[in-house]
C-alpha cells in the first residue's frame, strides 16, 4: 500500500484521528533520518516504510480491548514497533506503554522521538527482561525471538494475566507445530494484512 492507502485504512478501520496520523509522520520522518546512519530497519523497506513497518504495527490494535489504564509491554521493540505505533493510537486512550531495548542506540533514538512526538502515555527501559519481573495487560512483539523463548518470557517473567500479541513471518505455522502445548496455552493465529504469508499469534495466558 501507498502511503496514501496505509493512512485510509488506519482512520477507516483502525480510527486513528488526524493527530495521531500527524504524529506518525513524525516519527516515519525521524526513522528514516536515524537510519541513514544506524541499522533500525532495513535499507530496502525504507520505500514501504508505511505498509511494512507502520500498517504492519498497527494492525495489533484490532486485538487489544481498549480501557483506561491499560498496561502495555513491548519486548524487544527496535525501532519501537509495535510498541511505539501502538502508544500513538493510545495517547489519548489513558494507554501506558513500556518498550524494552537492550540496544542503547535504539533507546537514544526512541527518547529522542518520543520527546519531539510531545507523549507522554509512554517510557523506555533500556533493560535486559531476564533480570526483571513485568506486570502488564498485554505483551507484544514483533522479530523478536522465537516462539518458545517468547512463551517461556511471558510464563515467568509477566507476573500477571495478559494477552500475548506476536507478530510473525511466514515460518510462524512451523514454529507452532513444533512446540508441545501441554499446558494448554488458549491461542488464535490471524492473517496478517500486509504479509498474506505472516501471521498474527495471540495467547491468552492465565496467572
Amino acid at each position: 500500500m501507498t502511503r496514501e492507502e496505509v493512512i485510509t485504512y488506519l482512520k477507516t478501520e483502525l480510527q486513528f484521528d488526524v493527530k495521531s496520523i500527524g504524529l506518525l509522520d513524525i516519527y516515519v520522518d525521524e526513522l528514516l533520518k536515524f537510519n541513514k546512519q544506524y541499522n533500525l530497519i532495513s535499507k530496502s523497506t525504507e520505500s514501504i516504510v508505511w505498509d511494512r513497518h507502520i500498517l504492519d504495527s498497527a494492525q495489533t490494535i484490532k486485538f487489544i480491548n481498549p480501557s483506561k489504564n491499560l498496561k502495555i509491554c513491548d519486548l524487544g521493540t527496535g525501532a519501537g514497533l509495535p510498541g511505539l505505533i501502538i502508544a500513538i493510537y493510545g495517547y489519548k486512550l489513558g494507554f501506558h506503554v513500556k518498550l524494552y531495548e537492550k540496544s542503547s542506540v535504539k533507546c537514544k533514538f526512541l527518547i529522542n522521538t518520543i520527546n519531539k512526538l510531545k507523549i507522554d502515555n509512554v517510557l523506555v527501559e533500556n533493560i535486559n527482561i531476564y533480570d526483571i519481573s513485568i506486570k502488564a495487560d498485554y505483551i507484544v512483539t514483533r522479530a523478536f525471538k522465537k516462539l518458545s523463548e517468547v512463551l517461556s518470557i511471558s510464563r515467568e517473567i509477566v507476573s500477571t494475566s495478559h494477552k500475548l500479541i506476536l507478530l510473525k513471518g511466514k515460518g510462524a505455522e512451523e514454529e507452532i507445530k513444533k512446540m508441545n502445548f501441554a499446558n494448554n496455552y488458549k491461542f488464535e493465529v490471524k492473517k496478517s494484512i500486509t504479509d498474506p504469508e505472516s501471521k498474527i499469534l495471540i495467547f491468552d495466558v492465565k496467572k
